[in-house]
């Protein structure tokens, strides 16, 4: 069988990785599948995209779409003209997409209208909040899904209660923690370490891109003064995301222990948070890595699409509620931050469940 493999954004690159790896290895055992590769290009920055390729492993791509910057709807009618095209003269079984980016979206629509079967991995999850992009290209991805493969039963449930089948739901874990187990050995040190005279557990790592944080330059200004006030003069590293720096281009925000640093590969980025004191974000993926790491994780967000980063993991949501955000810094400072527990099915192994329930549902 055939199957498309649809990747657009950093997100995706680290899940596919361990996807294109096990697909390699049941075909070089004999198994009748194969895949192409193909990215929307939806991120064009090398720290974004092609740094990943090359320490990940990922092959090159079969083709890529080029799309670039643009509105929400600019880069999904290219992502949708060019997929279109790609599927036109690359027919395919299966295409498969990951995440919630705007490419897995476009990707999963124009393959429904070809008639294709679509295989969704990180089906499910939802935050409840209509103002992500995430949340929109979720719920319109999951309506026209074939095969859901989930990071817990809570996604499969919210699947089963919007009308998917039973049969075509696969609680598998996640991808993206296959691709964190299989790197711990190789993290390297980023070059900055010296340059800022880095010590473990001595600094914190900050990372902010959603609008809701970063789009009005006076709110987004009043969160890095809070987050700088209450960091107690500890060093914080910020590698920040190309939206953002168009922001802080304006805002010309400076603080003496804030440390704006460009956007890091994988295994330098995972490295930075292994040996940070804690994690402040609004990114649902790092808040999965951090609590895998039992590093400390302040989310500036008022919900989450991966509750059991909160209930087992090491996250703690605080929105800009004051008071919430007082107690996350209290306990961080006091020693009292609650330690990761496992979480299930996360447990380096996802990518090989869901590469035998494909090989099952075409074998079958």
């Amino acid at each position: 069988m055939k199957i498309t493999i649809v990747a657009g954004a950093r997100p995706n690159f680290i899940k596919i990785a361990p996807i294109i790896l096990e697909i390699k290895k049941r075909k070089k055992g004999g198994d009748p599948i194969s895949f192409r590769l193909v990215h929307t290009g939806q991120h064009y920055d090398k720290n974004l995209s092609d740094t990943f390729f090359e320490e990940l492993n990922i092959p090159d791509p079969d083709i890529n779409l080029n799309v670039q910057s643009g509105s929400q709807a600019e880069q999904t009618g290219a992502i949708m003209q060019g997929f279109e095209k790609e599927l036109q003269n690359n027919p395919t079984d299966l295409v498969l997409v990951v995440g919630d980016v705007t490419s897995t979206m476009a990707c999963a629509i124009v393959a429904k209208k070809a008639h294709i079967k679509v295989a969704h991995v990180e089906a499910g999850i939802r935050s409840g909040d209509m103002k992500m992009p995430e949340e929109i290209n979720r719920i319109v991805t999951d309506s026209i899904t074939d095969y859901f493969f989930t990071t817990s039963n809570l996604a499969s449930s919210t699947l089963l209660s919007n009308g998917a089948l039973d049969e075509n739901i696969f609680f598998v874990g996640n991808v993206m923690i296959d691709t964190l187990m299989k790197n711990l050995p190789l993290l390297k040190e980023p070059t900055i370490w010296s340059q800022l005279s880095l010590q473990k557990k001595e600094y914190f790592v900050l990372t902010l891109h959603r609008p809701s944080n970063v789009d009005s330059l006076d709110s987004f200004s009043e969160l890095l003064k809070l987050i700088v006030e209450k960091s107690e003069g500890i060093p914080i590293v910020f590698p920040v995301h190309p939206r953002t720096q168009k922001i802080l281009t304006d805002a010309a925000l400076t603080f003496d222990n804030l440390h704006y640093i460009s956007p890091q590969g994988y295994k330098s980025f995972i490295y930075l948070i292994q040996q940070s004191k804690g994690v402040f974000t609004d990114s649902g993926g790092i808040t999965e890595e951090a609590s895998i790491l039992n590093i400390p994780c302040i989310t500036f967000r008022d919900s989450t699409e991966r509750p059991e980063t909160c209930e087992l993991g090491t996250n703690m949501l605080v929105g800009n509620d004051l008071n919430k955000i007082n107690i996350a810094f209290d306990h961080l400072f006091s020693s009292q931050w609650k330690k990761g527990q496992p979480i299930p099915l996360w447990d380096g192994n996802t990518s090989e469940r869901i590469i035998s329930h494909i090989l099952n549902i075409y074998e079958g």
